[in-house]
């Protein structure tokens, strides 16, 4: 008897405590273990134990009726065991379809529910070990881009020190090729200017020469004779002697007579050169030499620097030098030229390598090798052309191009491009730009 009476108790209790808890969650157990009275959870209303699921609604807030469709607030909870529990609206209690997986929610209506839970477990974990291998591989790239987007990021340091020590050596030379291009040019300068001197001095000489010819040509016809040379030129060794008919020959260039033009080029160079003949007095007398007249008493010293201010040989070094001067100029200004582009290329190559390195790629440099990086995408007639930290790019079938914008990190699609592709790149606002988050990108 008493055995039996224990047994119902039990059976009570048990009764009890699960119509008390059906529809209810662990966290929300702690509201139902009174016996005696129920407290609305909203705190309104405190109400007999007995009228919890009793298919009436007594709270506000539908916390006395979580397991019947009584409340229009209220909330059923589907345990799902094996799956994911969720909460229904409580008007789905008992309304003959099932909601929950575990058929909790059609308790006392006519609808056949079986218990599907385990199998959506399944799958859903299932799932969840798929996205969980993603991750991981998601991460294991990631880990793999960082270390290469560090190696690039070092290489492209390296590369800058190196470019910055080149512009260091090409501006030591760029400073050297301008000095000696203006030196060169400093030295040409000064060699137009001695030309110029030398101009002068050699329509002096022109003149000194006419002199001597015009004191030789006796008869004034415009020509030496033989005569004229044995009459006026003696030997620098033997004064008193008169040249023979030969030697004066001779110093006609082997000819009888001679004209200024053939004097200029002969037998003045050897006067002026004073070693062998020397021109003797007007008046023909033997061991007087013509010493009143400045030219002829320099011609009689053979000094050619005092007759002329520059000699014929010095002319003729100065046009060379002039010549000589020219090329170099030009070479020393060739030279400048390239040591001037090659100091602006490495420049340029510097600046942009410094742009690249001031950009964004992410906080450990996973994105770095997308710079160099495009991505083509064909969506009807148009294909675009993605390139990360770069220009995007869309070209129709007849090959016009066109620029959508610049691509930077975090990386942003133009929104007239996201039209184009009909959304479907990412869920973009139309009005907004925001990063994009697509497999198809």
């Amino acid at each position: 008897m008493h055995f039996q009476i224990l047994f119902l108790t039990v059976l009570w209790c048990g009764f009890v405590d699960s119509r008390k808890i059906r529809g209810i969650s662990s966290s929300y157990k702690r509201f139902y273990r009174e016996r005696k009275s129920f407290l609305c959870i909203d705190g309104s209303k405190i109400i007999p134990f007995e009228q919890v699921n009793d298919d009436y609604c007594d709270c506000q807030d539908g916390s006395d009726e979580p397991g019947t469709s009584a409340c229009p607030r209220g909330r059923f909870y589907c345990t799902n065991l094996g799956f994911r529990p969720h909460y229904i609206p409580s008007s789905r209690v008992n309304d003959g379809i099932c909601d929950c997986c575990d058929a909790s929610d059609e308790y006392n209506s006519h609808a056949h529910c079986q218990n599907t839970c385990w199998n959506l477990g399944q799958r859903e974990r299932a799932y969840v070990e798929g996205q969980m291998r993603t991750l991981d591989e998601g991460l294991r790239l990631k880990q793999q881009l960082i270390e290469e987007g560090i190696l690039l990021w070092r290489e492209k340091q390296a590369q800058l020190r190196e470019l910055q020590q080149a512009a260091e050596d090409l501006q030591i030379k760029l400073e050297e090729h301008r000095r000696r291009k203006h030196e060169a040019d400093r030295l040409r300068e000064q060699t137009l200017k001695a030309l110029d001197a030398g101009d002068s001095g050699f329509r002096s000489q022109n003149s000194t020469v006419s002199s001597i010819f015009q004191l030789l040509d006796r008869n004034k016809d415009g020509s030496i004779t033989v005569d004229e040379v044995q009459a006026r030129v003696a030997l620098v060794h033997d004064e008193e002697r008169i040249l023979s008919e030969d030697e004066a020959v001779a110093l006609l260039g082997g000819y009888h007579q001679m004209d200024l033009t053939e004097f200029r080029h002969t037998l003045w160079d050897i006067l002026t050169r004073g070693d062998s003949i020397k021109i003797k007095h007007s008046d023909g007398a033997p061991g007087r030499l013509l010493v009143e007249d400045s030219p002829l008493k320099a011609a009689d010293r053979g000094d050619a620097a005092s007759l002329f201010p520059l000699h014929t040989t010095s002319i003729l070094s100065c046009s060379s030098c002039c010549k000589e001067t020219g090329p170099a100029v030009e070479m020393e200004t060739t030279n400048l030229k390239k040591a001037e582009e090659a100091y602006e290329t490495v420049n340029m190559e510097m600046s942009d390598l410094q742009k690249k390195l001031a950009t964004d790629y992410g906080t450990d440099w996973e994105f770095l090798f997308l710079n160099s990086q495009c991505y083509k995408l064909k969506v009807y007639e148009y294909t675009y052309t993605l390139c990360p930290f770069n220009q995007v790019t869309q070209k129709n079938t007849a090959g016009t191009e066109v620029s959508l914008g610049i691509m930077l990190w975090p990386f942003t699609i133009p929104l007239g491009l996201c039209r184009l592709l009909d959304m479907k790149v990412g869920d973009v606002g139309w009005n907004t730009k925001e990063p994009v988050q697509s497999d198809g990108v």
